[in-house]
């Protein structure tokens, strides 16, 4: 019994999709997005019907065959410029019976239909070898017919199925194969696909002939090569020049066998030609010579055959790498996407965060991992577009820009390509080479890059390119928009710690020859290493450390014949010498005026204390600690939102006429700026105005508004290690920073008691203290 289905309709332009196959659509138009996105949020199904006239944009239904495909979608990849790629597997041939709706999306009654005939076993087998033979031949003459889809289509068993994966795979227009479509009835199908293929055979029969007849008509290419053969055996006779004559058609075979389009092959035949007339010690026939080699030395046919699995990556990437988790799923995913979409999805990962948390290395892994040759290109100090783009060969010294360069190094045309350092450009008068980076980054222009040395446009589309940077702030904003942002955020104490143990001591060891010594660092060694030796987010300094450690160790062991060393944290200062660094602790008791704050920088979070003094005085407000702009301006917010709230907290109305307020952030020589410190600020205001003690044992960020609102901020996870690290179990974050609690590590996180707050009033309802000690 035939049923009926409502379900979204998908109109198809240009193609005609068969039951039992596995098809890939690229959704385009604002209706068939809607028709996916209903199907989408039901139950997956669509109907798939093939349009009349592939120029209609919005087809009604007159413009629609009546017979398509009911399908269920597998997969939806989000492609640029809004496009979406599905994949489906069809299930049925349907009939559509009314159209209920075109609008805001296709949505249809369609009405299932069973193959007809299908009981005959002899006749099933008479046509299944009828369609055997007749596609075999077809198959001899469509040599663009790839012959893994062809076993597919051998597998089917029954004659409908195996008719309808002829069909598909037919090389003919969409009109005759909907006519296939339409015919319910086995045989009569199977009938009307015979004389289809018959009459195809006849075009490609036809075809051959006419490429036989232009091959035959191609001696002038023999007889060139009989005269240039003379031409070289006369200038070996006269000029000794056989070396040269042998060089030059080293050339030309090399042309032939580049993947290149006729045009271009011509434009280097005439370079050769040029080459062969001019003097072998001239100075334009060196320029033309480094040319022809920069030129024929690029992978123009050459790629590795990649690896798509992506377990075998993720474990590379743990080997590798240990922590940053989030960095390395979201990787894996990225690789995911790229193999499903043949690396056709179009973005392009850009890894920001501190120096030496490992960047560079995750991509290295990343190269390993899909089998491809990694290469790297530093931008560094960049400021001339030429670096990219390369010079006219006209120029003297003319060389190729550092991505055709690049790839000459690695030897391939789908290598994984790093920018490295995309921050540190810059621009002159000789141009922004930012802007010359636009093109190599777009995936729907850089099939066709063209380097002013080399002046042919090679494909860049199967590059996997991927950038770092240290900041976002200095990347041009069309350049960042190419780009998908992943953030590396530093590492935590006890993943230095755990990165120490496994990579960087063996390292250090074999580097300085002492592997295999009988050489034990304690864990509180390198806790010292880490806190007291280095500051920093992420691992370089800590491993420069550790290497001045064992150079420490390999001298004592040969001058005190020493065989054996353990490392504490009384040995490491007799090693290394004293602390380089200290961090602030909690203080001691809670005082009035004194706040602990929490700040970000490029090494991590770190403490900051706000201290308040009042005095007798006109009204005036001194600022210091070099402050930066932006935090003066979020002081003297902080001092107007507590003025505002003078009745509340019990301050006379004309207060601020007779004090003088006096704001001091220590480390006065450590310029500071940024707005999380305002409720900080006015809650150090407010306890030295009041004269209440604010607690010792809280920290505390966030921006203030004049209303007393608090603003989210960035950086909590590095803040809160410093808190931790400060011996504080307590700190007071803006409300809308509640989901990035879940970014912190999990042992620190269960110590630690998050307070979030939407007013300055909470804020000081947590953290201030009556004389007696109890809160406010």
């Amino acid at each position: 019994m035939n049923i009926k289905k409502i379900m979204p309709l998908l109109p198809l332009r240009g193609m005609v999709a068969f039951p039992g196959m596995s098809v890939s659509i690229d959704v385009v138009r604002d209706k068939s997005q809607r028709s996916l996105e209903a199907a989408m949020e039901e139950e997956k199904e669509l109907f798939l019907v093939a349009q009349r006239d592939v120029e209609v944009e919005h087809p009604k239904a007159n413009d629609l065959y009546l017979v398509g495909v009911t399908a269920r979608v597998q997969h939806v990849v989000k492609l640029p410029g809004g496009v979406s790629r599905i994949v489906c597997d069809t299930q049925k041939r349907a009939v559509l019976k009314e159209l209920l709706s075109t609008s805001p999306y296709y949505n249809a009654v369609v009405e299932e239909q069973n193959d007809i005939n299908t009981d005959q076993v002899l006749v099933n087998q008479a046509f299944v070898r009828a369609l055997q033979e007749a596609f075999e031949e077809y198959f001899s003459f469509a040599r663009r017919m790839i012959p893994e889809n062809i076993k597919d289509i051998f597998l089917a068993h029954e004659v409908g199925s195996f008719a309808d994966a002829i069909a598909a795979n037919l090389q003919c227009n969409y009109a005759a194969k909907q006519e296939i479509l339409e015919l319910f009835d086995v045989y009569q199908r199977v009938e009307r696909l015979l004389v289809l293929i018959r009459n195809e055979i006849q075009v490609l029969k036809i075809e051959k002939q006419i490429s036989d007849r232009v091959k035959q008509k191609m001696d002038d290419n023999q007889r060139e090569y009989y005269l240039r053969e003379e031409l070289r055996i006369i200038e070996q006779e006269l000029y000794g020049k056989d070396g040269e004559a042998d060089e030059l058609e080293a050339y030309r075979a090399k042309i032939k066998e580049l993947d290149l389009a006729d045009e271009y092959k011509e434009k280097l035949e005439k370079e050769v030609g040029r080459l062969e007339k001019m003097q072998p010690s001239s100075a334009d026939s060196a320029v033309l010579r480094n040319y022809l080699d920069t030129v024929l030395e690029l992978p123009w046919n050459e790629k590795t055959e990649e690896n798509t699995d992506i377990n075998r990556a993720r474990e590379i990437l743990e080997r590798d790498h240990y922590g940053l988790e989030q960095v390395k799923e979201r990787i894996l995913e990225h690789l995911a996407v790229h193999t499903l979409t043949n690396g056709k999805q179009g973005s392009i990962i850009c890894l920001v965060g501190p120096p030496g948390t490992g960047k560079t290395s995750i991509i290295r892994s990343v190269a390993e991992a899909l089998n491809r040759n990694y290469v790297r290109i530093s931008l560094g100090g960049i400021h001339d577009e030429a670096d990219i783009r390369g010079h006219r060969k006209t120029y003297i010294a003319a060389m190729p820009g550092r991505i055709i360069s690049a790839l000459t190094q690695a030897k391939s045309k789908n290598p994984v390509l790093l920018f490295d350092e995309l921050d540190k450009m810059g621009a002159d008068f000789k141009g922004d080479p930012s802007a010359a980076l636009l093109e190599v980054l777009d995936a729907e222009q850089n099939h066709a890059f063209r380097d002013h040395y080399i002046e042919l446009p090679f494909d860049l589309s199967e590059v996997l390119f991927i950038a770092t940077a240290n900041t976002l702030s200095t990347i041009p904003a069309p350049l960042l928009d190419r780009m998908e942002v992943i953030e590396l955020s530093g590492y935590t104490e006890q993943e230095k710690l755990e990165i120490a143990k496994r990579y960087l001591i063996p390292k250090q060891l074999e580097k300085n020859g002492l592997r295999g010594k009988r050489i034990t660092i304690e864990d509180a060694a390198i806790h010292d290493l880490i806190n007291y030796y280095t500051r920093e987010s992420g691992v370089r300094n800590l491993e420069r450390e550790i290497g001045r450690l064992l150079r420490k160790i390999a001298k004592a062991f040969l001058t005190e014949n020493r065989r054996s060393a353990k490392v504490t944290p009384k040995t490491l200062v007799r090693y290394l010498g004293k602390h380089k660094y200290n961090f602030s602790m909690m203080n001691v008791k809670s005082e009035i005026g004194t706040v602990r704050g929490l700040a970000w920088t490029s090494a991590g979070g770190d403490t900051l204390s706000v201290e308040v003094n009042t005095m007798p005085g006109t009204g005036k407000v001194e600022l210091t600690g070099k402050l930066g702009d932006v935090m003066k301006e979020s002081a003297l917010t902080a001092i107007s939102c507590i003025r505002a709230r003078s009745k509340g907290l019990k301050l006379k109305d004309d207060f601020y006429k007779h004090t003088d307020i006096h704001i001091h952030v220590p480390e006065g020589a450590v310029p500071k700026d940024g707005p999380s410190a305002g409720i900080t600020i006015a809650t150090a205001v407010a306890s030295a105005l009041t004269q209440q003690p604010v607690r010792n044992d809280v920290a505390m960020t966030g921006e203030i508004t004049l209303r007393g609102n608090v603003l989210p901020i960035g950086g909590l996870k590095e803040k809160t290690l410093a808190a931790y690290r400060a011996g504080i179990r307590t700190v007071v974050i803006p409300d809308g920073n509640r989901n990035d609690i879940d970014d912190i590590p999990e042992n620190i996180k269960e110590e630690m008691q998050f307070v979030p707050v939407k007013t300055i009033d909470s804020v000081l309802k947590t953290v201030m203290l009556h004389e007696r000690g109890g809160r406010v």
